[in-house]
């Protein structure tokens, strides 16, 4: 864990701060918890990988995003998607960060067989810390005071420390949960730096099987950062009329040379992630904070033992108040036009449902062409939303191809 640790703070801190002198967005970066599954069940559990070569696999993915970015095609990607399916992946991202929130306060958990979700056990601790926390970052944001969020994680956090010391540990089982640690500094272990310097995929997998496997996790770490600056974007008020931002593609190469820096430190693919949607929500406009929050990162690779200390349920209640503030823009996607409507539904329903920002952007362009075409409006479409949908084809089709 303290390698990972210190690996993950050491990528997170450099390129935070990258991207806030480079960019001038509070853009925060990290390894997104979406591509570490991959990495995780797809790559080691599935396809047998050491984790030395799948980190591999992350650095080439990152290189080859790169190079997108250099050549322009990432940003014109971005560009060519239209409007309102650009305010469908920002509204999409927020009933995923809620959704996220909801689970881990323990309000929503796995239902019995038969039933994806269902109600969490509400007299549980967690839960009981979790509405605290919610209702206070709720006051707090009524009432208009800056800095909402992180006090209710703060005293969420404390509340928890609280009722896991009264009850014994039972309230917060998991080690170092709401238990105030020993010592509070250790020195940073970087032994897995270089560990991404593994390249033998392609001598294990074999040419077919380890090229879909890269393409597979380079669409996925691509258009999850593509939903995620868009959905900040737009509820920060950056995009222009035509739905572009300024600076786009500072933005997108500071982000493709973090998932090849998090893949040659071992730490997995730093992106862009989500979560920047809090530092917005409580007013973060300049690259300012972005190099504060990255400094924060590289101070944190000292202080390790406070990492575990604030639980699930302590930072439950930002997500979900996060979640509604990036919900809001679906008031203007237009539901009652099929040719949009649809799309943007698809997108908004699948990002929480299937627990991926990637399938939700990719069910919807793939159905915006769709529509388009047999309503005889596919000269409406730009060339490369074709291009992309043909990919994400082959993206939602690469388990049977890797099995083949």
């Amino acid at each position: 864990f303290a390698p990972t640790q210190a690996a993950t703070c050491l990528v997170a801190g450099v390129l935070t701060i990258a991207m806030g002198l480079a960019t001038n967005y509070p853009f925060a970066l990290a390894c997104g918890m979406g591509l570490n599954a991959v990495v995780a069940f797809q790559l080691v559990a599935g396809l047998k990988l050491p984790w030395q070569a799948a980190m591999g696999v992350v650095l080439l993915e990152g290189i080859a995003i790169t190079v997108l970015v250099l050549t322009g095609f990432r940003e014109a990607m971005m560009d060519a998607i239209p409007l309102a399916l650009k305010r469908a992946i920002g509204a999409g991202i927020g009933l995923f960060i809620l959704f996220i929130g909801l689970h881990s306060a323990g309000i929503v958990k796995p239902g019995p067989p038969g039933v994806p979700v269902t109600l969490g056990d509400l007299t549980t601790s967690p839960v009981a810390v979790a509405v605290f926390g919610l209702l206070l970052t709720l006051w707090l944001q009524a009432r208009g005071i800056s800095g909402g969020l992180l006090i209710g994680i703060l005293a969420s956090t404390a509340l928890a420390i609280v009722v896991n010391r009264v009850t014994g540990g039972a309230a917060f089982p998991a080690p170092g949960q709401a238990v105030l640690p020993a010592s509070l500094v250790a020195l940073p272990d970087f032994s897995t730096l270089g560990a991404g310097l593994d390249l033998s995929v392609f001598a294990r997998l074999g040419f077919i099987i380890a090229a879909v496997t890269i393409f597979s996790i380079m669409l996925s770490d691509f258009f999850d950062t593509m939903g995620t600056v868009i959905g900040i974007a737009g509820e920060a008020g950056w995009l222009g009329a035509d739905g572009t931002l300024p600076r786009l593609n500072r933005v997108l190469l500071v982000d493709s040379l973090a998932a090849v820096a998090g893949g040659a430190a071992g730490a997995s693919s730093a992106t862009t992630y989500v979560e920047s949607a809090a530092g917005v929500a409580a007013g973060a406009r300049t690259g300012l904070a972005s190099v504060v929050t990255g400094g924060c990162f590289l101070l944190a690779l000292f202080f390790a033992p406070l990492a575990g200390v604030v639980p699930p349920a302590a930072t439950a209640p930002a997500l979900i108040v996060v979640g509604y503030l990036m919900t809001r823009i679906v008031r203007d996607i237009p539901f009652h036009d099929l040719d949009e409507g649809f799309p943007a539904l698809l997108t908004l329903a699948m990002m929480p449902f299937t627990y991926s920002i990637t399938n939700g952007i990719g069910a919807g362009l793939v159905a915006y062409c769709f529509i388009k075409l047999v309503r005889g409006r596919g000269s409406e479409v730009r060339p490369m939303m074709y291009g992309t949908a043909l990919a994400f084809i082959v993206y939602f089709a690469a388990p049977w191809l890797a099995g083949r």
